[in-house]
């Protein structure tokens, strides 16, 4: 078995593009949620949404990339090409064969979708894009990141709503362990922000509807909240043999040391509010990362700023660490991004590795008002300096997937 390191990440996010971009404005407790400049959003109930602001894909892709895919595939193309050039890999000596792609989307090409159906009803078959196809189905983004940098190792999408990215870090994690591959590419993108996705969730009265106050709407654990807010983004993780770092002096962020899942087998979208599927998971992880319960000192929590789960997690967490949850600094990231669905899993893996390497819990921000139900500690609206030893990242996804990963500071000896 093989101990498996972080050596490269890369994002795009509503606070962000860029991991130093990224992680100052997440220290800073700084908001990417607006009013959805998409599209007219003034007939839908939810107004507002986390979108990534200034991409400019040319940087990293050309223009047959940029005119032919779906924007969750040019975001997922362009966070890997950060997270490879970040990890410092030789892409002219790598054994192509032995890397591999994981990588997830919980809706996958929707605008493509929607542009393209409009095309038809308006114009006729004949007028459908012979790239629609390929532009909307989920595994064409790990199937396009092997195209452009000639990994043939393992290959595949997963997808598992708001879990999808939380599942492909943790397969790749097991196949690098395993030996079976030397390194994976591991990662979720997703770019939802259309009317039909919007309106979808606005039926289903999952949404903040704090349209008013965008930049104040995900508000995990505080008692006024009242849905999450949808985002759009991709998160990129270089997974890698620690012998394979060390041979190439590798920078390394952390170490991945367990993974574990479960489903509810409840509700299509409400948790199971007993906690204990979710708590199945936290347990499994932290068995296959040989963790005690008191050697957690950070949880990042899905926290999606909706009634049922942030109620659910909080129980969850307690039945898992017992009175010592209340000593273990919680957080949400969504509160400053928003909930990227199928992203959103990679991009707080991200989060808990930097965590790791600096001793900074980031924020859980817009924490004004107490909940009796939420009654944890959730690092409220300042980040905290300490240092971290073990972190949680846990995901809990429509039809009850849950996952969570561990993270370990990562040590020589280790």
């Amino acid at each position: 078995m093989h101990r498996v390191v972080v050596t490269g990440v890369g994002v795009v996010t509503p606070v962000g593009i860029g991991i130093q971009e990224f992680w100052k404005a997440l220290k800073n407790g700084e908001n990417g949620i607006s009013r959805i400049t998409k599209f007219d959003p003034s007939p839908f109930k939810s107004q507002i949404a986390g979108e990534v602001k200034g991409f400019e894909p040319s940087k990293r892709l050309d223009v047959k990339e940029i005119r032919r895919l779906d924007l969750f595939i040019l975001y997922a193309l362009y966070s890997t090409a950060e997270a490879i050039e970040d990890s410092g890999l030789d892409l002219e000596s790598l054994d192509m064969d032995r890397v591999g792609v994981i990588y997830a989307s919980g809706i996958g090409g929707e605008n493509t979708w929607e542009e393209e159906h409009t095309k038809l009803l308006e114009k006729g078959p004949g007028k459908v894009s012979p790239f629609f196809i390929p532009a909307l189905i989920i595994n064409m983004a790990a199937g396009m990141i092997a195209m452009k940098f000639g990994f043939r190792g393992t290959n595949y999408g997963v997808v598992s709503a708001c879990s999808s990215s939380g599942h492909a870090v943790g397969e790749a994690f097991r196949k690098v362990r395993s030996g079976e591959m030397d390194i994976i590419v591991a990662g979720g993108s997703e770019a939802p922000l259309g009317p039909l996705a919007v309106a979808g969730f606005c039926a289903a009265r999952s949404l903040s509807t704090r349209n008013d106050e965008p930049e104040k709407a995900s508000r995990p654990f505080d008692k006024g909240r009242d849905g999450f807010v949808m985002s759009e983004g991709s998160g990129t993780l270089i997974l890698e043999n620690l012998e394979s770092a060390r041979k190439r002096g590798a920078t390394i962020y952390g170490e991945i040391v367990g993974y574990g899942a479960s489903d509810d087998a409840f509700h299509i979208t409400a948790p199971n509010e007993t906690g204990e599927p979710q708590a199945m998971a936290m347990k499994r992880a932290m068995e296959d990362g040989n963790i005690k319960e008191e050697e957690v000192d950070y949880i990042n929590a899905h926290g999606t700023s909706t009634i049922l789960n942030d109620k659910t997690e909080t129980k969850v967490i307690k039945q898992v660490f017992g009175d010592r949850a209340y000593e273990i600094n919680i957080s949400s990231s969504k509160s400053m991004t928003g909930h990227l669905l199928g992203a959103t899993s990679a991009v707080e893996s991200i989060i808990c590795v930097l965590s790791l390497r600096d001793g900074i819990i980031t924020p859980t921000t817009n924490y004004e008002i107490l909940d009796e139900e939420c009654d944890l500690n959730y690092t409220p609206n300042k980040a905290v300096k300490k240092d971290i030893k073990i972190a949680l990242s846990n995901s809990f996804g429509f039809g009850g997937h849950n996952v969570t990963l561990a993270f370990k500071k990562y040590e020589e000896s280790g």
